[in-house]
């Protein structure tokens, strides 16, 4: 019984023992299951949640460290963030960032196929194709360590961090901006000196644009017009093109818009001169012009228009220069209607005084050589009144001065008449005429010799007289009435006219007097027998620029890079003149250039020839010439000169005369005298 009930108990236990173990055995497999289902929700989740925590971690990481709004962030997100840094490197987040950004919604398929290639990427670098499982595996690793550090210290950077950051980049900032401003402040100030500059430059050396004139600030002023005068060089391009292709409706639509546009623009220069139906014109101009482009447009054939259109406006612009020149020397060489009145009015008057009232006074002063002598030869008797006037006003004392006027016969009467009514003061004056000179004869002087020739009188009033305005502005030149006026010449007679006198200045009538000259006197001219100022530069009005260096008479005799200088005010030492025969040099070189082989013309460059080294350079400041065409001499100069020289065609009794040099000489006439007045003259 025992035996049967311990069987029986061992059977039980054995039943028990198997049950237990095969209850062991399921449960095992049952808790592995649960594991690894666990795991997958758990991976999955994680996934998908952090899908959209991470990416937005990644896409703005610096911006996360440094808002402080982000310091609130809840501790669980946080604690989920660490744990979610080493599962997710930054390869991971870029495909998913990549797959939300262009695909939507993730894909867990586009991730599954694209993640083995993000793992070749190590930040920049791409693992080589032949480095080792291990090689790579260990860069990835170290990279993901690199970049799980850096984002993780920005994670936990802690409040006084992240304000001291923010305090560095403040200051980052605010000093980026104070150099800035420096910068701007040094510019501005680098305009307003600029700007001061240039309004100590006068206006009519630069013209009427600069760009840092106030006035001129907008850069495109003259936009509109300059759009407009484009339209109509298009416009003309393609009018030409439309009658070539034989478009003739295209071609009389672009002509017509062609004159609105020109009647537009007429004579403006800036927008502001434009009339209010430019805008319109422009825009319907646009319209023609897109038209024909469609139509017309070929890069050949609007290439060479354009160039042909600018070959004829060259050639234009030669000819309106030509023409320019030519209309400026005539206009030179005119006596304007005021100065002709005058002539005829005092010339008409003069004849009528009785003879006793012809004379001046103190006429025993004029072979005096104790006083201060000038001679002075002129027909224009405005301009001989303006050099005897400046002369005396700036004078210490006048008294001593003596004028020698020589006019001719035509203006003898007026220059006499002029002076008698209004003496210098206490100063002497005497007038003669020059054809009253029965020594200066055709026998004694080439130039009248040379006058009287067949071959000059054709050289001066046939062969070189134009046929058309562009073709006599070269040649209007040598038919100048003073080249044939003995009055020019007479300055290389001066000790037959004054023989008593040992010094003389000789001044030309275009010239002003704004200080004393009688220092002058006192002057040494080392032996020298002509006191001049130099007018030569580096490069220009030395004597091969007056004589012809090609000859062997001029080669020889002179060089080339001598320095010239200026008849206008000079002092002669007549006493030296007289030694060294200058008036029989100068006759030497008059004959040997009667067929005008040495110069061409005028009394210069036989004056640089008769006084080759026998002239004594004077200080620039005694005489300032260009005002009659150099219109950016420096005012300084102007106003510290002793003589200012209206040299050129611009002279001041002229409408072509430049207007900021103009009141230097009108300063010195009476616009309200009977006889100004009656002519009409004025400053203007």
């Amino acid at each position: 019984m025992q035996d049967q009930t311990k069987g029986m108990a061992i059977k039980k236990g054995l039943l028990s023992g198997s049950g237990v173990q095969r209850s062991k055995g399921i449960g095992s497999r049952l808790r592995i299951a649960v594991l690894v289902i666990l795991f997958s929700f758990v991976a999955f989740a994680l996934l998908f949640i952090g899908r959209g925590v991470v990416a937005a971690a990644s896409s703005d990481q610096n911006e996360f460290s440094i808002d402080s709004s982000r310091q609130n962030l809840n501790w669980r997100e946080r604690l989920a963030l660490q744990h979610l840094k080493p599962l997710l490197s930054k390869e991971v987040i870029d495909v998913i960032n990549a797959s939300t950004d262009d695909l939507g919604p993730l894909s867990v398929d586009f991730f599954r196929k694209n993640l083995s290639a993000s793992w070749k990427s190590v930040g920049q670098e791409t693992v080589p194709d032949n480095a080792t499982s291990a090689e790579s595996t260990e860069a990835a690793r170290v990279k993901q360590e690199h970049t799980f550090n850096d984002e993780h210290s920005m994670f936990l950077e802690t409040p006084a961090k992240l304000a001291r950051r923010q305090l560095r980049d403040k200051k980052r900032e605010k000093r980026a901006a104070e150099l800035v401003k420096q910068d701007d402040e040094v510019t501005v100030k680098l305009e307003n000196a600029a700007i001061e500059r240039s309004k100590s430059v006068d206006s009519a050396v630069l013209g009427k644009y600069s760009i840092w004139r106030r006035e001129n600030e907008n850069e495109n002023s003259d936009s509109t017009v300059r759009l407009i005068r484009d339209q109509l060089i298009m416009a003309r391009v393609y009018t030409s093109l439309a009658r070539m292709k034989n478009k003739l409706d295209l071609a009389n639509e672009l002509q017509n818009r062609l004159k609105e546009s020109q009647r537009s623009l007429g004579d403006a220069t800036a927008d502001s001169d434009l009339q209010n139906s430019a805008p319109e014109k422009i825009k319907l101009m646009g319209q023609v012009l897109s038209k024909a482009r469609e139509q017309l447009y070929d890069c050949k054939l609007v290439t060479g228009k354009l160039r042909a259109m600018l070959q004829s406006a060259d050639e234009q612009v030669r000819s309106l220069k030509r023409q320019s020149t030519f209309l400026s020397q005539l206009a030179a060489k005119t006596i304007p209607n005021g100065l002709h009145c005058l002539s005829m009015r005092l010339t008409i008057d003069y004849y009528l005084l009785p003879l006793e009232k012809r004379k001046f006074p103190h006429s025993e002063n004029l072979e005096n050589p104790k006083l201060y002598h000038y001679a002075l030869f002129s027909d224009n008797v405005l301009a001989a009144s303006v050099v005897v006037n400046s002369t005396i006003m700036n004078a210490k004392d006048p008294e001593k001065h003596v004028f020698h006027l020589v006019t001719d016969k035509l203006n003898f009467g007026a220059m006499n008449m002029w002076f008698l009514l209004n003496p210098p003061g206490k100063a002497t004056i005497h007038v003669e005429n020059v054809d009253e000179f029965k020594w200066l004869n055709s026998s004694y002087c080439p130039v009248l010799r040379q006058l009287e020739s067949a071959a000059m009188k054709e050289y001066y009033f046939k062969a070189a007289h134009p046929t058309t305005l562009s073709a006599g502005s070269s040649n209007l030149k040598y038919r100048n009435p003073k080249y044939l006026s003995m009055l020019n010449h007479l300055r290389f007679y001066l000790p037959q006219v004054y023989p008593k006198l040992d010094k003389i200045l000789f001044l030309d009538d275009d010239i002003v007097v704004q200080k004393d000259l009688t220092g002058l006197w006192a002057v040494d001219l080392h032996g020298k027998v002509n006191g001049a100022v130099e007018t030569c530069g580096e490069s220009f009005h030395r004597f091969d620029k007056y004589l012809n260096f090609s000859n062997p008479h001029i080669s020889k005799n002179f060089d080339p890079n001598a320095c010239g200088w200026a008849y206008g005010m000079n002092i002669f030492d007549l006493k030296e003149w007289k030694k060294k025969d200058i008036t029989g040099i100068y006759h030497r070189w008059q004959n040997m250039n009667e067929d005008r082989v040495l110069w061409k013309l005028g009394t210069l460059p036989p004056g640089l020839m008769t006084f080759y080294g026998l002239t004594h350079p004077l200080e620039k400041s005694w005489h300032v010439l260009g005002l009659g065409y150099n219109p950016s001499i420096d005012r300084s100069e102007i106003d510290n000169a002793a003589v200012v020289h209206y040299n050129g065609n611009m002279k001041p009794w002229l409408e072509l005369a430049m207007t900021k040099y103009k009141p230097y000489w009108t300063k010195y006439i009476k616009y309200d005298h009977p006889y100004i007045r009656n002519c009409k003259l004025s400053e203007g």
